[in-house]
């Protein structure tokens, strides 16, 4: 199932990541655990913010994509899934018919 996985990272913890050289290699490990199809970085509330779009096999993988961005960024976390504009279409499709 297409997710998305947002972290918040607090500017403290940011800019001590930056600071001791640390970040870009969280961001790598994050993007070669998760694999991608986009990510984002911007900002949210005041705060780092990344949102990576994902394909998450099952709910058990759950601890193992988000436990280091609470322990290496301290950062707030949500996921959710999430559908493209093919998924939308099939998803009324199916609502229109019915089925």
């Amino acid at each position: 199932m297409r997710m998305v996985l947002t972290a918040r990272i607090p500017t403290e913890v940011g800019n001590e990541l930056i600071n001791s050289g640390a970040l870009p290699k969280i961001m790598e490990t994050a993007i070669a655990a998760l694999q991608p199809e986009a990510a984002y970085f911007t900002l949210d509330g005041g705060d780092r913010a990344c949102f990576y779009y994902f394909d998450m096999q099952q709910s058990s993988q759950m601890p193992a994509l988000v436990e280091s961005f609470f322990m290496d960024w301290h950062a707030k976390v949500s996921l959710q899934p999430v559908m493209n504009a093919d998924d939308l279409r099939r998803g009324l499709g199916e609502l229109m018919s019915g089925t």
